[in-house]
Order: C-alpha cells, then sequence, then structure tokens
C-alpha cells in the first residue's frame, strides 16, 4: 500500500513563507512525476507545482516565482516552499504521484490526505 504522508502545513500572515514536504511509504518501482495540488473551499483540486522524473518542473501562472518544488529522487520525498503568501493561498494542499509499485503494473495516482495552509491579513 502506497502511502503519501504530508508535513508543515499551518497558519501564516500574509507575505510569510511555509514549507510542505511529502514523504512516500515504501519504495516504488518507478514515479513519473510527483507534485503538489490544492483545493480552496467551494472550488475544485488545482495543480500548484509538479516535478517530472526527468526533472521538469511545472508550476500554475498564480505561483510562479513564489512557490518553488524540489525532489529527493533517492528519499522519495518532494517538498514545496512557499514564499510570499497571499491569503488566495488558502487552501487544502495534497501531496500528488503517478507511479508504479511493480514492473507490469499500470500506473496510478496517489494522494496524500491533505494539509492545511491558511493566510490571513
Amino acid at each position: 500500500q502506497v502511502q503519501l504522508v504530508e508535513s508543515g502545513g499551518g497558519s501564516v500572515q500574509a507575505g510569510g513563507s511555509l514549507r510542505l514536504s511529502c514523504v512516500v511509504s515504501r519504495r516504488m518501482f518507478s514515479i513519473n512525476a510527483m507534485g503538489w495540488y490544492r483545493q480552496a473551499p467551494g472550488r475544485q483540486r488545482e495543480l500548484v507545482a509538479s516535478m517530472s522524473n526527468g526533472g521538469r518542473k511545472n508550476y500554475a501562472d498564480s505561483v510562479k516565482g513564489r512557490f518553488t518544488i524540489s525532489r529527493d529522487s533517492g528519499m522519495n520525498t518532494v517538498d514545496l516552499q512557499m514564499n510570499s503568501l497571499k491569503i488566495e493561498d488558502t487552501a487544502v494542499y495534497y501531496c500528488h504521484l503517478d507511479g508504479q509499485t511493480a514492473w507490469g503494473l499500470p500506473t496510478f495516482d496517489y494522494w496524500g490526505q491533505g494539509t492545511q495552509v491558511t493566510v490571513s491579513s
């Protein structure tokens, strides 16, 4: 069973910083991409940032220049450094992994349980 364990959420004032971390509970056969999504109340879940196994990074326009995604492939972790936080960044943030647990098996989307980020004025 694959579990994504998130940490680092919390409350911060606008302009502040937070760092989210996500650890995969088991060794994966392959990982196509890892990243972060978020969902605010009344809104659909949206991509925040992702990083492919080849190192290609993709960011939502709303976070470019403020958020940075990084991965430690050896440790199967992915972090999200969030700077210059805005009130509109308030949401539940979910870690995501697209990968295989063993050779020959299909790839699946795995999700963490979510961590709350609240930005206040």
